[in-house]
């Protein structure tokens, strides 16, 4: 196990450990006890992209889901919502793609409103979500609707929710829409790429000792940080000519992660 990619090991096992649910560490550099897996196709969901098998997350995340999803039902033209990645079965880092899902915390959600959940697995390996981001970000597109505005805001006014990132164009075009109560729209948080889908981050769980948060977001609804970094898409800042080259990164390997994330991997 010393000096094996992490990835390797977390990413080779294909079915949850035998524990108690807890996550442990952070949410790029963690691991999940006890995971659940989400149902591939539920009354108002079906997970996508089923050969990656990272359907799986703390329980909390799969509650959420169900829940979140149920709401999204109620939406026009809604079935419910296409999931895409939450976790690997007991989490840790990831053979593809994200660097941050480790903990079984974080589920992104296709912006693609289902509708019809009766899509067979190798549709779902075919099809794609659709982009709602036009010049670069800047701004949504013309599949932007009502809906997806109510989506994400109930996803954001659950109290289990961190944070939501999502394109900033998005977050802008939330800012200006709202009308009523605007505290959900602090934990909608503008990032790089996320117009195919948003990406929701539960907050540790109530008694969860080796889970660590993130900070929280700074205060106020964000709109004012959303909409510089539209300014700095439309007209991006010269570059910082003694700006230090990004080193390259390092693969995690087990020391880098929480002792627990030993017994996760070895736990039947």
């Amino acid at each position: 196990m010393q000096g094996v990619e992490a990835k390797q090991l977390f990413g080779a096992k294909p079915d949850g450990s035998g524990q108690t649910p807890a996550p442990f560490g952070s949410y790029s550099k963690g691991c999940v006890a006890g995971g659940e897996q989400l149902a591939e196709t539920g009354p108002t969901w079906q997970a996508m992209r089923l050969s990656r098998n990272r359907n799986w997350g703390h329980p909390e995340t799969i509650s959420y889901i169900k829940d979140l999803s149920a709401k999204a039902a109620q939406q026009p033209g809604w079935q419910g919502l296409y999931i895409g990645d939450i976790s690997q079965p007991r989490g840790g880092p990831m053979l593809s793609g994200h660097r941050s899902h480790q903990m079984g915390l974080d589920v992104d959600i296709w912006m693609l409103p289902p509708n019809r959940l009766t899509l067979s697995a190798a549709v779902r390996e075919s099809i794609s979500s659709i982009s709602m981001r036009r010049e670069r970000g800047a701004f949504v597109n013309s599949s932007w609707t009502k809906q997806h505005h109510e989506v994400l805001k109930a996803a954001a006014s659950d109290p289990r929710v961190a944070r939501i990132f999502v394109f900033p164009g998005a977050k802008v075009q939330m800012c200006n829409e709202e009308k009523g109560d605007r505290k959900w729209l602090r934990k909608i948080r503008p990032w790089w790429g996320h117009h195919y889908h948003f990406h929701v981050r539960l907050a540790c769980p109530k008694g969860a000792q080796g889970c660590v948060n993130q900070d929280s977001p700074p205060a106020g609804d964000g709109c004012n940080d959303a909409e510089k970094w539209v300014q700095d898409i439309l007209f991006p800042p010269p570059p910082d000519p003694n700006a230090p080259k990004p080193k390259p990164r390092r693969e995690l390997t087990m020391m880098d992660l929480p002792g627990q994330c030993v017994d996760v991997l070895q736990s039947p």
